[in-house]
């Protein structure tokens, strides 16, 4: 099925489309059952990984490289996006990112896994519906988009005519603030020093100095008001330099967030409710109907 995906299609829209087909091969709901549960949250667990790997192949015209049992789940995910082994610090370094990506409370794509497990629906379906809030811009897709932001700005010269253009403009810094820290988030200080041991051993990145003066102006406009660097600011650079291509990004986030979408989808089980929010109306009131003919 993946085969016949375009090309030319995102790398997050086909794992979309591979998260939610797996509920066809895997269609039996026993959401009673904590065999079905365990079976369920282990396959999911396992084939996002291979899928996008898998995607990343077959769309250069590649068979998908088969995974490597010897290997960890860090290091056989980079297996199968190059068939190399990855050196130790390239592992540990990924292994890392899975880990500061798997868990981050109730963000948008943890809310919508949360509303589609709601309705007691199969865990492929919840899986899926994540993925798709996990890819716009404003959540997972704001690595990639910190990437394009640093090559169109090119040097550390055009770095602060770029943010005062973006602070009179009103423009949002892709990169900066977050819904609950006030701070520099705590991942992104792990990220950058993640950043810098790939740069220690396989040269730095031209792009580094650029972010380093973005961060620094940015903080001088806004840190006043609580707004920093966030997750997403660091990590496009460590992606970069295992040499991941940039829109592979986010489909990186949905391999290390399912573990935290599946914790909560199994959470979520045990004491459910659907979501039904209220909706309040703060419209017009007591107008005249006006038949269609009528209409302007």
């Amino acid at each position: 099925m993946m085969k016949c995906f375009p090309e030319t299609g995102h790398p997050m829209d086909s794992l979309q489309t591979s998260a939610a087909a797996l509920g066809l091969f895997y269609s039996r709901r026993a959401l009673d059952n904590p065999d079905y549960i365990r079976h369920a949250v282990v396959r999911l667990l396992a084939k996002i990984p291979t899928m996008v790997a898998a995607a990343n192949s077959m769309r250069s015209g590649n068979d998908p490289v088969q995974p490597n049992d010897s290997l960890d789940y860090a290091a056989n995910f980079l297996y199968m996006m190059t068939e190399r082994r990855p050196y130790e610090l390239q592992a540990k370094i990924f292994d890392t990112c899975l880990t500061l990506h798997a868990e981050h409370t109730i963000n948008a794509s943890t809310f919508s896994a949360m509303v589609t497990a709601s309705t007691l629906t199969d865990p492929y379906a919840v899986v899926a519906s994540a993925v798709g809030t996990l890819a716009g811009p404003l959540h997972g897709g704001a690595n990639e988009e910190v990437l394009l932001m640093l090559e169109q700005i090119g040097s550390v010269e055009n770095v602060r005519g770029y943010v005062e253009e973006c602070v009179s403009n009103k423009q949002k810094i892709m990169g900066f603030g977050h819904r609950v820290y006030k701070v520099k988030d705590p991942r992104a200080v792990i990220l950058q020093g993640l950043a810098e041991q790939l740069f220690e051993q396989e040269g730095e990145d031209p792009y580094y100095k650029i972010a380093l003066e973005i961060e620094k102006i940015v903080e001088e406009k806004y840190g006043h008001k609580g707004i920093y660097a966030n997750v997403d600011f660091y990590s496009g650079l460590v992606y970069r330099k295992l040499g991941i291509p940039s829109d592979l990004f986010t489909p990186l986030f949905a391999i290390a967030r399912v573990a935290g979408w599946l914790a909560h989808w199994k959470e979520q089980l045990g004491v459910n409710r659907i979501f039904r929010p209220t909706q309040e109306y703060k419209g017009l009131h007591d107008q005249p109907y006006i038949s269609l003919d009528e209409r302007v």
